[in-house]
């Protein structure tokens, strides 16, 4: 069994800062990736950012310059630094988390409650 458990959304008004956090915990074998993703009501689920084990980044177009993801494999654990917030990110932010339970086993998608921001002009 995998837990991904989130943590660090809350209000904030706009040009402020918010620190998510994600760790995942149970049966891993190794981890080949983890992102961050986000939906408003009313619209698609989009990748915000993610990081693979190599530790290359991809970003989406409108948090570039202003987020930043980073990993601590030691601990089965991303953030996301987000910086000069602005009311259009506001969204319910999940976390993703792709691996290997166990040696023998496939990769396996595993996916966080979701975690609130939001973002008061």
């Amino acid at each position: 069994q995998v837990q991904v458990v989130e943590s660090g959304g809350g209000l904030v008004q706009a040009g402020g800062s918010l620190r998510l956090s994600c760790a995942a915990s149970g049966t891993i074998f190794s981890i080949n990736a983890m992102g961050w993703y986000r939906q408003a009501p009313g619209k698609q689920r989009e990748l915000v950012a993610e990081i693979t084990n190599p530790g290359t980044t991809n970003y989406a177009d409108s948090v570039k310059d202003r987020f930043t993801i980073s990993r601590d494999n030691a601990e089965n654990r991303v953030a996301l630094q987000m910086n000069s917030l602005k009311p259009e990110d506001t969204a319910v932010y999940y976390c993703k988390v792709v691996l290997r339970p166990r040696i023998l086993s496939g990769v396996r998608e595993y996916w966080g409650q979701g975690t609130q921001v939001t973002v008061s002009s």
